[in-house]
């Protein structure tokens, strides 16, 4: 990384370890004291990552609470691509949001709806693939996974009739940019508490609704915060259509995070299993699309005055 633009102005340099991405993260402190996150990833990923570079870029600049992008460029001799942000200083949100006020918890949770809802006004390529053949091919995939892998969920057969039954709904979606892993786990919250969304690396584009299928995380932290997040976009109480495409994307999701899951340890196993568990609860058995962690009397909450 010595190659790297203002590399020298560099006084403290910090792995970060945690997270799924493949990326190489660094916390890094400058010699005028400012604080910033360093990525660096194989320079195969040059063309992603500068057009993720450049939406964040995008939605920076329309004042939404994101990490600042400040450089782009290669590195490494020419191997690795960097790109470099603002530190949004804070605590990670999953583990703030339990010692908020539920009131709180619901505000934040509006607040990053509102926050999505502007991510998604960007729109995909126009040769965008179409969503039905598009996801109808990674519903069989992800269906395919799980029956090949040797590890069972009670209640499976409920979710693949589900997503059987539903597969109409996929047809005809518009498509816009995703976050691609938004939940609680990529967002911060500020000592004033102040919310902030990280970690865009796994962005693409697709149906906007889908992008809710990690909303089981946030649900499981809060589900004040979820509940919120659902009014916050939606401003008011989401339509029907919208709670059974959700069970859709969960279900789906939750199926091949088994097969997933069993690749890397027992305890990633176990908590995808008690997820499956939870989503099974949370929409009765596949015969409700409206999760019951979804808190309709918050919906008198006045959104204005919270947002």
């Amino acid at each position: 990384m010595f190659d790297i633009k203002n590399y020298d102005t560099f006084k403290k340099i910090e792995a970060i370890n945690k997270g799924w991405s493949d990326d190489k993260k660094f916390y890094i402190e400058t010699v005028t004291n400012g604080k910033l996150l360093l990525r660096i990833c194989d320079m195969a990923e040059y063309d992603k990552k500068k057009s993720e570079y450049e939406i964040i870029k995008r939605l920076a600049d329309r004042g939404l609470p994101v990490s600042r992008p400040v450089d782009f460029g290669v590195c490494d001799n020419g191997k690795s691509v960097y790109s470099i942000f603002v530190w949004c200083d804070g605590e990670d949100a999953e583990k703030v949001l339990p010692n908020l006020t539920e009131v709180e918890q619901y505000s934040l949770g509006v607040k990053s709806g509102q926050i999505l809802k502007e991510i998604h006004s960007i729109p995909a390529p126009a040769e965008q693939e179409d969503w039905g053949s598009h996801f109808n091919r990674k519903a069989d995939s992800k269906i395919r996974l799980y029956q090949d892998c040797d590890v069972k969920i009670e209640g499976d057969d409920k979710i693949i009739r589900y997503i059987e039954e539903n597969r109409h709904l996929l047809e005809g979606r518009e498509q816009s940019f995703h976050h691609g892993d938004y939940h609680v786990g990529n967002m911060v919250i500020s000592p004033q508490k102040e919310l902030y969304v990280i970690d865009f690396n796994r962005s693409d584009f697709g149906d906007p609704w889908e992008e809710f299928n990690r909303i089981v995380w946030s649900a499981t932290a809060s589900p004040s915060f979820a509940t919120g997040q659902l009014n916050g976009y939606f401003n008011g109480t989401p339509p029907m259509e919208f709670f059974s495409l959700l069970a859709f994307y969960i279900s789906s999701n939750m199926l091949s995070s088994i097969p997933w899951a069993a690749n890397y340890s027992e305890h990633d196993l176990n908590i995808m299993k008690n997820q499956a568990k939870n989503v099974l609860q949370w929409f009765d058995g596949m015969n409700n699309p409206v999760p019951t962690w979804y808190r309709r009397e918050l919906n008198s909450v006045d959104l204005q005055r919270k947002s």
